[in-house]
């Protein structure tokens, strides 16, 4: 490859692909982006949870907020809560919510949260949003500019109707060329990196930048590059998912969080949309089979959504790989989404390092060939160091355990706990997370996060003396929950009030939204 980087070819669709296209036409509109994906390819759809990112993503590539959550029958996101995982009990429940406890030092407020309110689980008491949620309440006005809220928020989103939005985004909107083709072969130039692709028909497309989006088949990154998979299956022991889709009546509760629900051999997700909530059994192949894990599975529904039609339901099995390249960029190559790793869906952090992986190279794309080498090298250091943090900062929600079947004792066995993560649970016993802990810009899971899963599982609280200024930070955390109930509208109300936009036309309602 010789001279400027001017052509980038996308390969793969879906989230990641369209995702990835939108995004860097947005931020790099000298670019003249293709993306070429197979012809009935089906969205795998686990990633149905955003974190806030996803608001200044979409402002960034200029979706109005109105269109996307009827467009793609979407809801907001506030957190999670996570039941069951501490020791199994019905009382065993608490939140990670998005929005972080009050600034200040964090020893003296637990100290004040111990002192003032110690029947108050931690994330009531550090945040108005855990009331937010138990009330099924929306973060924001309707009269708010979009992506502004009261509270912290993402969204939960149908992945097959938000692939499709940004597809036509990108095409109609961001001038992104679409190639409904499958890729056979792969070439190089004189130098190693990728020079074209040969599509079935014939075709030869060239690039001077290839993104590969292509999922667990990695097209390029691993069948072309043969980059090394790192296996993360020691830590992290879910490889496989039963998914299911169920209908719910209308007027219903929206919840304002996915809520993650402990078993024997894994977790349940469940995440509510305005028409229906997605359902799944998450599990160890290890320590139980797809028959048990149905069983668990249709056993929640029953029990969460009485009256539903069980014999009606199919679950559809999931299978993954635990782990992530040894490299993400290599040569001319980026591999974003499932092709650069996968570390199950618990935190929703997979439509995330889709984002941060092309912000990260819009913000410094490789403007020659000679600096592509040097961009790769920080770019795979940053991308280890946050894969590194994800491993880490799920395997916490089971070493608090106390659960005492077989495959949770198999999480708290010493040998699979990274050796960075016993370091900062023996430090934590003694102080609270601090941003000393995770100074990275734009961290993953920051301090707060840290604080709401060890404090939420009833964590040890390092001994402190509670001071004024934290009381009254906390009192403040208890007026603005009652103010904020009040004024909120429930996400029912919140979203069934856009239906009626839903079936305006999209191109039309983007022009209005921007008037």
């Amino acid at each position: 490859m010789i001279g400027s980087v001017e052509q980038v070819v996308i390969v793969g669709g879906g989230t990641a692909g369209w995702l990835s296209a939108c995004l860097l036409a947005a931020r790099r509109p000298e670019l003249a982006i293709t993306l070429v994906e197979a012809p009935n390819i089906p969205t795998i759809g686990v990633g149905e949870g955003t974190w806030p990112t996803m608001r200044e993503t979409l402002a960034t590539i200029g979706i109005p907020e109105a269109e996307f959550l009827s467009e793609c029958d979407a809801s907001f996101k506030q957190g999670s809560r996570f039941d069951g995982w501490g020791d199994g009990g019905e009382a065993d429940s608490y939140y990670h919510p998005f929005t972080p406890p009050p600034p200040g030092d964090m020893a003296a407020m637990l100290a004040a949260w111990q002192a003032d309110a110690p029947g108050a689980p931690f994330a009531a008491a550090m945040t108005p949003q855990a009331l937010a949620c138990d009330e099924s309440l929306a973060p924001r006005q309707r009269a708010m500019p979009d992506y502004a809220g009261a509270l912290n928020y993402g969204y939960h989103l149908d992945a097959g109707k938000f692939a499709t939005l940004l597809k036509r985004h990108a095409t109609a909107r961001l001038g992104v060329t679409h190639v409904s083709a499958q890729v056979t072969s792969v070439a190089n130039d004189d130098t190693g990196n990728i020079s074209s692709l040969r599509l079935h028909d014939g075709r030869e497309l060239a690039g001077d930048f290839f993104i590969d989006c292509s999922g667990l088949a990695a097209i390029l990154i691993g069948g072309h590059c043969s980059v090394p998979w790192v296996d993360r299956s020691d830590v992290s022991f879910n490889d496989s998912a039963l998914a299911l889709q169920v209908p719910v009546e209308a007027g219903s509760a929206i919840a304002s969080q996915t809520i993650g629900t402990a078993h024997e051999a894994g977790w349940i997700w469940d995440i509510a949309l305005p028409t229906r909530r997605g359902i799944g059994c998450v599990f160890s192949s290890r320590f139980m089979d797809d028959a048990r894990a149905e069983e668990v599975l249709r056993s929640y529904v029953a029990a969460k959504l009485p009256g539903t039609d069980l014999s009606a339901l199919r679950p559809r099995k999931l299978t993954f790989s635990t782990g992530h390249r040894e490299r993400f960029w290599h040569g001319n190559c980026l591999a974003v989404g499932l092709s650069a790793g996968f570390i199950e869906p618990l935190e929703a952090s997979a439509i995330v390092t889709i984002e941060l992986s092309i912000k990260a190279l819009a913000e410094s794309f490789p403007r020659r060939a000679a600096t592509m080498g040097l961009l790769a090298e920080r770019f795979n250091e940053l991308f280890r160091y946050r894969w590194d943090r994800i491993v880490e900062f799920l395997k916490l929600h089971y070493v608090l355990s106390r659960r005492t079947e077989p495959y949770w004792l198999a999480q708290r066995d010493p040998a699979t706990i990274p050796a960075r993560l016993v370091e900062a649970l023996e430090l934590w016993r003694d102080q609270p997370p601090s941003v000393w802990d995770f100074p990275r810009m734009d961290e993953l899971f920051c301090a707060a996060s840290q604080q709401y899963v060890l404090y939420g599982m009833g964590f040890p609280v390092p001994a402190g003396a509670p001071d004024a200024a934290a009381s009254q930070r906390l009192a403040e955390v208890r007026q603005r929950s009652r103010a904020l109930a009040a004024a909120l509208p429930s996400n029912r109300t919140y979203l069934d009030a856009l239906r009626p936009v839903a079936a305006a036309d999209p191109i039309a309602m983007h022009g209005a939204a921007m008037k």
